[in-house]
């Protein structure tokens, strides 16, 4: 896994105890930021040590920066620190590529295996590709939700192996907002992986919206970024063809969809987001179907938020920290 890789390599830490957030019960971050000041997200994992708070407030500090929140987790038999802090400052006298420099020698100073420096109002859209199959439920929502500023990246191309037709709602939603859409033709023998690599080769993640093809560990190698993927929580009791089906049947009483990220491991990868949620006797084949299908939109579009606003972080081999604040 190379969770955030992509991203600039810029260094910071903090100490053992986390901030308390200067935003007060009822007030909006609009109330306590003036227009001239800009939003800035710090992640970093390094090793733990006395003094790594005071380090990072007098840097943010020192130019005229404050810290509104911060999230910090230290495992109870490890000597790691894990941190994401929210900021404020003034563009003006706090330079992003001044920003940069400073976080850098913070993260050489405390040795930082991962520290990730972000300012969505400044640094570009994380440009992605999604890759779907037949279905289209995830696929839709994610459009909708990039359409709707509900999710802080670009779609850059629709990868898949199902050949839609010219006047699906998808197609005509890609070819009025100019998104281009790549029909794959795939068999056992050949998964098209090439072809893909060349497509996607600029974006700086890959999102599986229901995309039923496994990749190969040498396409994950040669992509070399995160690919982050969604599937109903039915697994591993309702394997094969319609599960949905098969669970129904079997009487299960809760569902859920999982969204993590893609190893050659299949469905195995680091856990981004869960959900969950309740059916019963009263539920049909068809809304049992529909509540899990809302549940795989939900859980995608909030694990690419997640993602986009810097809240994942991996920890030890196969698990992730996901902060909240």
């Amino acid at each position: 896994m190379n969770l955030l890789r992509k991203l600039s390599p810029q260094g910071h830490a903090f100490a053992r105890k986390s901030f308390t957030s200067l935003k007060l019960p009822g007030e909006s971050l609009d109330d306590i930021t003036s227009p001239s000041l800009f939003h800035g997200i710090h992640v970093f994992h390094c090793p733990d040590e006395v003094g790594i708070v005071a380090k990072l407030s007098e840097c943010i500090a020192s130019r005229g920066g404050n810290i509104l929140n911060a999230d910090i987790f230290v495992p109870e038999k490890e000597s790691v620190f894990y941190a994401r802090s929210g900021f404020v400052f003034d563009p003006a006298k706090w330079p992003r590529m001044q920003m940069d420099e400073d976080f850098l020698k913070l993260s050489k100073t405390f040795n930082a295996m991962r520290s990730v420096v972000r300012v969505p109002n400044l640094d570009p859209k994380y440009k992605i590709s999604v890759l779907a199959s037949k279905q289209d439920h995830c696929l839709v929502d994610l459009l909708h939700g990039w359409q709707d500023g509900r999710l802080p990246v670009h779609i850059t191309s629709v990868i898949s192996n199902h050949d839609r037709g010219p006047n699906t709602h998808v197609l005509r939603f890609l070819e009025r907002h100019g998104i281009p859409y790549h029909f794959l033709d795939t068999t056992k023998e050949d998964k098209s992986e090439g072809d893909i690599l060349n497509l996607v080769k600029d974006t700086d993640f890959l999102v599986l919206a229901r995309y039923m093809q496994v990749l190969s560990g040498s396409f994950l190698k040669s992509y070399g970024k995160d690919i982050i993927n969604i599937h109903h929580g039915l697994l591993p009791s309702f394997k094969g063809g319609n599960p949905s089906k098969q669970a129904f049947e079997a009487g299960v009483k809760l569902i859920g969809a999982t969204s993590h990220f893609v190893t050659e491991e299949l469905d195995e990868g680091p856990i981004i987001e869960q959900m969950v949620e309740r059916v019963s006797h009263r539920d049909n084949l068809r809304s049992f179907v529909h509540k899990s299908e809302n549940l795989e939109k939900q859980c995608l579009s909030k694990a690419i938020k997640s993602y986009c606003e810097l809240r994942v972080l991996p920890y030890e081999k196969n698990r992730t920290v996901v902060f909240e604040a």
